[in-house]
């Protein structure tokens, strides 16, 4: 049987870049996930997929990495097949190897535990007083009244500069990491990639200096996310290709989430004054605010994982070497879940998105990245009266990262 023949079938094509050029289409998956919650897709771009759009078989299918693969070896985390288009669609050349993302328990665990080991609790603690003086002087410098690019002046430097603390990375460098990271996640944005040749320079300079970094560190102490990624659990060295992988996927997951929740964020709160409002009556509100503001922008779009069996999800065959992609925005505005879903609400009682995704593979940086989102709102709510979009917004052609590439915007200080 063709895959053709599979029911049921998206009547558009999930995985197409331009599906998502002005954002997230919820609409689309609203009444998808009402009548086929778990639906076939061509795509244009390699083999179809499995797409699962509802909260509890998201929830679910992560909860079990033996039966849902992330390994490279089994097609990766993302939509095309890693070892022919390789990591971060670098190609099947890349010098990049394979991150703890693409990979299954217990290796995926062994690389994934030295990095969490940069953003325990104590550590993000001893953080938060420089990462709050940084946002500080970012929403000082906004100008009242005056227009300019939050992705630019406020979003983006952010992130940028908390990973440069953990990578300790001299400020100077800030700006390549940037480049580097719009590159990364850029493969489907001219934009952002290009070129073959620019992105061969991206990787050359990223894979210069970090390699450089790692020997200079070679048999220190440091906890550095350059020296933790560059050993195993057992102290033993990371081989270099797999060390540049996780570099990319520190660069990448280190930056998207926070950059695009609070670019997101922005946008809901001013197309919502009201709970601009309540925010800046409540500061209470600003944890809550902190998951709404995640579940609603739900920043990265899907992964994918690879059946290594034959199985069922609600009476749907799937079969061996299936490909699957979990759909986060879509489980996000899931109404068996919550009431009244696309609402934004920052009063709703607090339920475990899937902004940061679950299981084995949940965000390693989802701590660090709340804690920067909830010091913005904190300074955010002392400084601004209320702020509007000032222009169109850019967004960044993908169909992974629901991304904003500009976003123009007027504040007005309290």
């Amino acid at each position: 049987m063709s895959r053709r023949d599979k029911l049921p079938i998206a009547p558009f094509e999930l995985g197409d870049p331009d599906l998502f050029a002005n954002g997230f289409p919820h609409a689309l998956f609203a009444e998808l996930r009402d009548r086929s919650p778990v639906v076939w897709s061509e795509w244009s771009g390699g083999a179809g997929f499995w797409s699962l759009l509802k909260y509890e078989d998201i929830t679910q299918a992560s909860m079990n990495p033996k039966l849902f693969s992330s390994a490279s070896e089994n097609g990766g985390h993302r939509i095309f097949e890693e070892v022919a288009s390789g990591v971060a669609g670098t190609g099947s050349e890349s010098p990049i190897g394979i991150p703890f993302i693409s990979r299954d328990p217990p290796k995926q665990v062994q690389q994934r535990t030295m990095v969490m080991q940069a953003v325990t609790s104590p550590r993000l603690v001893e953080m938060e007083a420089r990462i709050r003086a940084r946002i500080v002087k970012l929403l000082d410098a906004v100008p009242d009244g005056g227009v300019l690019d939050v992705v630019d002046r406020v979003s983006a430097p952010i992130p940028i500069k908390t990973l440069a603390e953990l990578l300790d990375m001299p400020e100077e460098r800030e700006s390549k990491l940037y480049e580097w990271t719009n590159a990364l996640i850029g493969e489907d944005d001219p934009d952002f990639r290009q070129s073959p040749e620019y992105m061969g320079q991206v990787l050359g300079e990223l894979m210069g200096y970090t390699g450089e970094l790692r020997a200079s560190r070679e048999g220190s102490d440091r906890t550095d996310l350059i020296t933790l990624i560059s050993r195993e659990r057992d102290g033993s060295p990371v081989p270099m290709r797999d060390f540049y992988a996780n570099v990319v996927l520190v660069l990448v997951g280190g930056n998207e989430t926070t950059r695009n929740s609070i670019s997101g964020g922005l946008i809901a709160l001013a197309q919502n004054p009201d709970q601009w409002a309540a925010l800046r009556a409540d500061a209470s509100l600003i944890p809550g605010a902190v998951n709404e503001i995640v579940r609603w922008v739900s920043p990265v779009m899907h992964m994918r994982r690879t059946a290594m069996e034959d199985t069922e999800i609600r009476g749907v065959k799937i079969a061996k070497g299936d490909k699957l992609l979990f759909w986060y925005p879509s489980a996000n505005r899931d109404v068996d879940i919550w009431t009244d879903a696309n609402r934004f609400d920052i009063t709703r009682p607090i339920v475990k998105h899937r902004g940061f995704g679950a299981g084995a593979h949940v965000c390693a940086g989802s701590r660090l990245a709340e804690m920067q989102i909830r010091v913005f709102l904190e300074e955010l709510v002392q400084r601004y009266a209320r702020f509007e979009i000032a222009g169109e917004v850019a967004r960044i052609r993908s169909n992974f990262i629901d991304g904003i590439r500009h976003l123009p915007m007027r504040f007005a200080r309290a």
